[in-house]
């Protein structure tokens, strides 16, 4: 089968298409046909040999995609070959048949397509663990979204609108402005401009500060945002795609009793695999309901998967990206 090949850790164009031998699915596992497989930013880590996983060289990156179950190992139980599933794991998807524990497959709603089962499940479960269980967002509350024309950044926007929030979401140029505002941010400030982030984000909250704060760029803006949060707001900690990992100083935490959060979706869905499970239904539920939808700004080939990666790497992606495999 065909394959995406990373042989030594390393930039993404040193990716290589390659046949390799068609896997086995062990015990507790299944052999999917993959349809779709997205990219996110921790799999580039990954292949550059900075993420907290490193996966056995040489392996397959990509760690979610949604196809058709063609093979179950022994044990299996729940599912069925022909079932339309999106799976989840830390490497394997970005290739034409992939394997997953059954635990980290989720059956399909009738009406979600591939694409969007692809898409949805690293960006809205971080989104939404984050909200719903690590800041406890509140109905009402500001809810202030760093980076939110990425993936994971337009996933809260959507999220938090429909918990009840009051969104601000802030973007790189004026160009990603509107898709924000489609998924249901209030507000939409621009950063890197003349007037300091925390200045704006304190005019659009009458002096206030956010209630809550996502963060997946960390660096300047995370510094920013202690500056401009409110009193026992809460700082969720999920990445820093600005390249610096910021450290808080804690005087500002205990002149606005704040809380630093860390988030970690992936290591929560290890520990707590039912309630994760949970957590996936609810959102491909709210997906086949039309409650959210998940946006794929750009389609690629198996083939173009470094031109999917560089679209991501430079930033040129609003919402997800999206590798398609037949």
């Amino acid at each position: 089968m065909k394959a995406i090949q990373c042989k030594a850790f390393g930039p993404i164009d040193d990716l290589a298409l390659a046949d390799i031998p068609i896997p086995d699915p062990g015990p507790g596992q299944l052999r999917v046909a993959v349809h779709a497989a997205s990219v996110n930013f921790f799999d580039l880590l990954m292949i550059r040999g900075q993420y907290q996983f490193k996966p056995t060289l040489p392996f397959t990156p990509g760690a979610e995609a949604a196809g058709e179950v063609i093979a179950l190992g022994d044990g299996v139980s729940g599912f069925a070959i022909g079932d339309r599933v999106a799976i989840g794991g830390q490497a394997g998807a970005f290739a034409e048949q992939a394997i997953v524990a059954v635990g980290r497959a989720h059956r399909l709603p009738d009406g979600v397509s591939y694409d969007v089962a692809a898409a949805y499940r690293g960006t809205y479960g971080t989104a939404y663990y984050a909200l719903r269980d690590r800041a406890l967002l509140q109905p009402g509350e500001v809810l202030l979204v760093h980076g939110a024309s990425g993936g994971t950044g337009l996933a809260a926007v959507e999220l938090g609108r429909v918990m009840g929030a009051r969104v601000i979401g802030t973007v790189g140029g004026a160009a990603k402005a509107d898709i924000v505002r489609d998924h249901g941010a209030e507000t939409v400030l621009i950063y890197g401009g003349g007037e300091r982030l925390r200045d704006q984000v304190k005019a659009a909250t009458g002096g206030k500060g956010a209630d809550v704060i996502f963060d997946v760029v960390g660096g300047d803006v995370f510094d920013e945002s202690l500056r401009c949060i409110n009193w026992y707001g809460r700082l969720l900690v999920i990445g820093f795609t600005s390249g610096r990992i910021p450290a808080a100083p804690t005087n500002l935490t205990l002149l606005k009793s704040c809380s630093v959060v860390g988030v970690f979706f992936g290591a929560w869905c290890d520990r707590e695999p039912e309630a994760a499970r949970a957590l996936n239904q609810t959102l491909l539920d709210w997906i086949a309901e039309g409650r959210i939808k998940p946006h794929v700004s750009a389609r690629f080939p198996l083939s173009d998967s470094v031109a999917a990666m560089r679209t991501l790497a430079e930033r040129k992606a609003i919402g997800k990206v999206v590798i398609t495999c037949r």
